[in-house]
């Protein structure tokens, strides 16, 4: 029997999970381990909670532990839990499926002032994850100014500029629900150092904003490229530059909330204005691909910041880390003997939920081909050093336990109401009540 465990309850380590019990069936025991009571990663935290056609992936996920394999949540790896080094003497391998769950910073002066947040705090208070919910988002002011132009960006604008009504469908957190209901925010800048031909959108990200009750997409005409250009882009890009050119043209509506697409603008400063925010930003021009500024500035007025830029994985003792690049140093998945890495922590932030699946089976496929069966305790042997350290993990029928909560705690037509506090989760889970 081969012991393999995953550290990490997203994408990523279900794939590889998946791929490994494809190729070896009953002859290998997986445990899946995560800091947080609940499974499925960006799936449940990062995933837009207005797009639950994408979080229905889950269903695969969830047929993997029923298939077998162990989750073992509520365990972190690291300080104050289990160790890499004790994993490995108790796995024949482990694989790192740990993500990139910190964001990187602007890297502008005042990037750390109150009121500029990274994607991943913000879509993680939206989504209700435990460790952002008690986050006090700064909603009383009319501007907010969204860095970067990728879906992530477009997810914030999206969330901050629907009605009560359109969100009523999503699993959105209670608190963000009515702290939204009652915002004041009017003009969503979405900040770009390039133009709309080197843009990251996706098609459909970007038309849901033309259908928006409340809102109205705002491009300048000037910062288009002449359309004889448009030829040459890959269909994607095509279609969003399209989109861009349909917003461009439109009429003014007479409805409150503008999202205003900033391109050829970068951040360069950041000032306090009373209880508000003044973003400095530069106008910029190309040369060839790069952005370069024409020290030509100005100020957007802004309650809140948030800065899409990208995220970057979480060093963990006894794993090499590349500092530089924001995840671990790796030839294609494997860090060492027995040891390996898949998804973003081994590629970095790029591509898209599917992206991880080749990836798993590839990472799948060198454990499967370079580790032998050791006699290793594997899970048992984790049970018991869990225990030994009086941590108690949230076990697949745990984790059920708090996903019928939340069903059984929503409201129509939101599909649930999310367990936001680690201690209620273990209630949940353990059956316990917390008052």
């Amino acid at each position: 029997m081969l012991h393999v465990a995953i550290v990490g309850a997203g994408p990523a380590g279900f794939y590889t999970a998946e791929a490994l019990v494809r190729r070896l069936g009953a002859a290998v025991a997986i445990d899946i381990i995560d800091a947080l009571p609940t499974p499925y990663g960006l799936i449940r935290a990062g995933v837009a909670p207005d797009h639950q056609s994408i979080k229905a992936v889950d269903r695969r996920y969830h047929a993997v532990l029923a298939g077998g394999v162990r989750f073992v949540g509520d365990v972190t790896v690291g300080d104050g839990g289990v160790a890499l080094v004790d994993l490995l003497l108790l796995y024949d391998a482990v694989v790192l499926a740990t993500g990139a769950p910190h964001d990187r910073p602007l890297g502008v002066p005042g990037d750390d002032l109150p009121g500029v947040f990274g994607s991943g705090s913000f879509v993680g208070w939206y989504n209700g994850h435990p460790d952002f919910a008690d986050l006090e988002m700064p909603l009383r002011h009319a501007g907010v100014a969204v860095i970067g132009n990728g879906n992530v960006a477009i997810d914030v604008a999206r969330i901050l500029a629907k009605t009560p009504e359109e969100l009523a469908p999503a699993d959105l957190a209670v608190h963000a629900r009515v702290a939204l209901a009652t915002s004041a925010v009017r003009h969503i800048h979405i900040v770009g150092r390039r133009g709309p031909y080197q843009a990251s959108f996706t098609p459909k990200e970007m038309g849901e904003l033309g259908d928006l009750a409340r809102a109205q997409p705002v491009v300048d005409p000037n910062d288009l490229p002449d359309p004889s250009g448009d030829a040459a882009l890959d269909p994607g890009l095509r279609k969003v530059v399209a989109h861009l050119r349909a917003f461009a043209a439109a009429p003014p509506r007479a409805i409150p909330v503008t999202i205003i697409f900033d391109f050829f603008t970068r951040p360069v400063q950041i000032d306090r204005h009373g209880d508000a925010l003044r973003l400095t930003v530069e106008r910029t021009r190309l040369d060839g691909d790069k952005a370069v500024g024409t020290g030509d500035t100005r100020i957007i007025d802004c309650g809140l910041i948030v800065g899409c830029i990208g995220y970057q994985s979480a060093a963990i003792t006894g794993a090499g880390f590349d500092d530089s690049r924001g995840r671990f140093g790796n030839d294609a998945g494997r860090i060492g003997d027995r040891l390996y890495v898949t998804g973003w922590a081994r590629r970095g932030p790029s591509g898209t939920i599917g992206t991880n699946k080749p990836d798993g089976a590839q990472v799948a496929e060198r454990v499967v081909n370079e580790v032998v069966a050791g006699g290793r305790a594997g899970g048992a042997g984790l049970d018991v050093l869990l225990a030994e350290r009086g941590l108690r993990p949230v076990t697949f029928v745990g984790w059920q336990a708090i996903d019928a909560a939340e069903i059984a705690g929503a409201t129509h037509p939101a599909p649930r109401e999310k367990l936001v506090d680690r201690d209620r989760m273990r209630a949940a889970a353990h059956g316990a009540t917390v008052c």
